[in-house]
């Protein structure tokens, strides 16, 4: 007879969930620290770090199945469906991989030590990577629409009319001419905050930036819509 301690609990990631039930991965961030706020819990113990396409640290959330199945009472029968179907072949995977003697366990410790290893180095691999990415990224803070705008043959106020009718930029409220968070996400557009004084007063302004990776895409998305047809004509 044998145990096996450890103290890894297995969890589901916020990403897995934003997957799985086909939300933006933002927006469930913001449930989950909603939900974790009205539970008066830490968010910051359920935090974890990853690296994204482009090597950036970025941040999720790992829950465990409690506080999994207590986000998902607020979704729909099917998304929460998704996600428990999931949740039972994690504990068919987890249950697979239960050592059955003595022999298997000190090979389950071994595999998981090498595993352990394994990650580290590549995490120490990789933070260099995404510092130089966070660095190139710092050096392309944008330019601004109206630069874009005279370079493809559009006045600054089209080239804002043409972004709001695409749905690119919003069109109402306080982010007026700014860019949807999405296209930010993206890296296309850049916001930088600025002041500025009036009436003895000192207010937040906010200008759009479009990137380089913004410029190409846009003139692309602007030739597919015919925008810049219809001025070369």
């Amino acid at each position: 007879m044998f145990e096996l301690s450890t103290n890894t609990e297995m969890t589901m990631s916020s990403r897995e969930i934003a997957e799985l039930t086909g939300k933006r991965h933002d927006n469930v961030k913001v449930d989950i620290a909603k939900m974790l706020d009205e539970l008066n819990l830490d968010a910051l113990k359920f935090q974890d770090i990853y690296f994204d396409s482009m090597n950036r640290k970025q941040t999720e959330y790992r829950l465990d199945k409690d506080h999994t199945e207590c986000l998902l009472t607020g979704y729909s029968a099917i998304l929460r469906m998704r996600v428990i179907k999931r949740w039972h072949e994690l504990e068919k995977q987890t249950q697979l991989q239960v050592p059955q003697s003595f022999a298997e366990a000190l090979q389950l410790a071994a595999n998981q030590a090498k595993e352990l290893e394994e990650k580290n180095q590549a995490l120490a691999i990789a933070a260099p990577k995404a510092e130089f990415a966070d660095a190139i990224a710092g050096a392309d803070k944008g330019v601004k629409l109206g630069q874009f705008a005279k370079a493809v043959g559009l006045g600054p106020v089209t080239i804002f009319r043409v972004l709001r009718e695409l749905k690119i930029f919003m069109s109402r409220g306080d982010s007026y001419n700014l860019p949807y968070q999405d296209y930010v996400e993206r890296g296309y557009f850049t916001v930088k905050q600025g002041t500025y004084e009036t009436n003895s007063q000192t207010r937040i302004s906010h200008t759009a930036l479009i990137t380089g990776k913004g410029e190409i895409w846009l003139r692309k998305k602007l030739l597919e819509t015919g925008h810049l047809k219809a001025v070369a004509a």
